[in-house]
């Protein structure tokens, strides 16, 4: 049976249909992660390298370039020639020299004006060197951006800055300016080759992962096919064994697994079938002597009035149980119909709200043996093409039911329909069962308390009868008790043959239930 209200299945997506697909996106995420680290790590350690060297080679350079010209400041005669005059030579002269290679530029603070390379913009030296080389003696360097005067671009560069003194003792700054271009060049085909290098392991890697998937998952694969063939009835199908690894040892067990449910489902089907064969027998076998009795006990109930009381009292009782043999062979004949899968609907257009009220009439003398009150409430016709033979039994089932566990309160039934469905439940207020045993009440031969005797005749396939003429009309038959507050079984059938119930018109669990908060 189908709950009303019931979620269709989610929609699966490659994530979780797909086990290749999910080995190949975790070792890509796992492999990106490991690349793009490895990567990071070589080329801050290639950075690092080339920059250190860069600038530890610039540094030496810088620190010859100034002694030289502090030696040539020394020896400077300032009587043939001014102070700026002389420190402009010297800029020339180390201009000159940085120009061959294009190693660096030169910029020296005269006393009138920046001196240095021909094009250089003097701003390219940062103000934080400046400071630093007027407040005190030292070599110092930082990065820098070195910009022209010309159409020359902007290039990355490394400012070192030191104090020329003169002879009269004052101190002239002068600034370094080494280009880190070339290096900046090597630096980036570094890091195109190593991201070049990394997308080939990475196809590399997702190539090999997705082979070995394949490879590993194919014998898996066989072996979920060969489970579905073996759940679809296919018995006989088998996986083929190849190798002695352990997915072998995978096939060899799934094909042990099916000989062994072929055969055991094989031994079921004969045991049910010799099963459902000895009953339909023995069924058919009693009815001869069964009729025999029938006849001998209707003779003697006809005459009981001529027997002392004993007599009398043992035949009435001998007919009743002899009428009980007969309901159970009917119902023992009836169970095995369904078993063996003979069963058939006789279909006709009726008003179940009709059927209903005559079952109730018909049930009115045994309401007043255990002073129950009948009630329906059928408010309009709730006409469904049934078979009205079955909807009559599953109804005088439930109602009989109700009458002898519903401790003589009203016994309501209601009919109810919609454009797809027609429901017909029935209510009492009796002892009621435990959720638990819901689904129990329809199994063959079920007591709730095994104490309790049948006292309106049942033979304990009432209720099984009921689901299957229910099931057979593509329909459902649910119930619910609470203990102490009775119980409600429900029948939904479609209104048309052959269409399947959604829903139903009348709720499973009684609007006056207690439910827990």
């Amino acid at each position: 049976m189908t709950a009303a209200g019931e979620q269709a299945p989610a929609r699966r997506t490659p994530w979780s249909r797909s086990l290749p697909f999910r080995v190949v996106v975790t070792t890509l995420v796992a492999a990106l992660t490991i690349l793009a680290a490895t990567g990071w790590f070589l080329m801050d350690q290639s950075s690092r390298g080339i920059i250190d060297g860069k600038k530890q080679s610039s540094l030496a350079e810088a620190s010859v370039v100034i002694d030289g010209m502090q030696r040539d400041l020394r020896t400077l005669n300032l009587r043939q020639a001014s102070i700026n005059e002389g420190l402009t030579q010297l800029a020339r002269d180390a201009a000159y020299r940085g120009s061959v290679g294009n190693q660096y530029y030169v910029v020296v603070a005269g006393p009138v004006s920046d001196i240095g390379s021909a094009g250089l913009d003097y701003a390219s030296v940062p103000d934080s060197l400046r400071r630093a080389v007027v407040a005190a003696d030292g070599l110092y360097s930082t990065p820098t951006s070195i910009s022209f005067t010309d159409t020359r671009p902007t290039v990355p560069g490394l400012a070192i800055g030191s104090a020329l003194t003169a002879p009269g003792g004052t101190r002239y700054p002068v600034y370094f300016l080494f280009t880190n271009q070339p290096e900046a060049e090597t630096l980036a085909v570094v890091q195109r080759a190593t991201v070049v290098a990394g997308l080939i392991v990475l196809v590399g890697v997702v190539a090999v992962v997705w082979l070995i998937a394949l490879q590993v998952l194919r014998p898996i694969r066989a072996a979920r096919l060969a489970a579905e063939r073996l759940a679809a009835g296919h018995l006989d199908d088998r996986m083929a064994v190849v190798g002695t690894e352990d997915l072998a040892s995978l096939a060899r067990s799934m094909n042990r697994m099916a000989g062994e449910l072929d055969r055991k489902i094989t031994e079921l089907e004969e045991l049910s079938t010799v099963q459902q064969q000895f009953v339909s027998d023995v069924s058919h076998e009693l009815r001869t002597p069964l009729t025999t009795v029938r006849m001998a006990a209707d003779l003697l109930y006809g005459r009981r009035q001529e027997f002392d009381a004993l007599a009398a009292r043992s035949t009435e009782l001998l007919s009743s149980e002899v009428d009980h043999f007969e309901t159970l062979l009917t119902d023992l004949l009836e169970m095995s119909r369904f078993d063996a899968g003979a069963a058939e609907l006789n279909l006709d257009e009726i008003d179940l709200g009709q059927i209903a009220a005559e079952e109730l009439r018909a049930q009115g003398r045994l309401a007043d043996t255990y002073g129950t009150p009948l009630v329906l409430d059928a408010p309009e016709p709730c006409v469904a093409e049934v078979d009205a033979r079955r909807i009559r039994r599953i109804l005088r089932n439930l109602i009989t039911n109700a009458i002898e566990h519903g401790e003589g309160r009203t016994i309501v039934v209601h009919v109810r329909g919609d454009d797809a469905a027609v429901a017909v439940a029935v209510r009492d207020h009796g002892v009621g069962f435990s959720a638990a045993q819901a689904h129990q009440v329809f199994n063959r031969f079920w007591r709730a308390d095994p104490a309790r005797r049948r006292t309106a005749g049942g033979t304990g396939l009432g209720l099984s009868i009921a689901m299957e003429d229910a099931r057979l009309h593509g329909g459902w038959l649910n119930a619910w008790g609470r203990p102490g507050q009775g119980a409600q079984f429900r029948l939904t059938v479609p209104r048309r043959a052959g269409e399947s119930v959604l829903s139903s018109p009348w709720p499973v669990v009684p609007d006056d239930a207690e439910v827990p908060a």
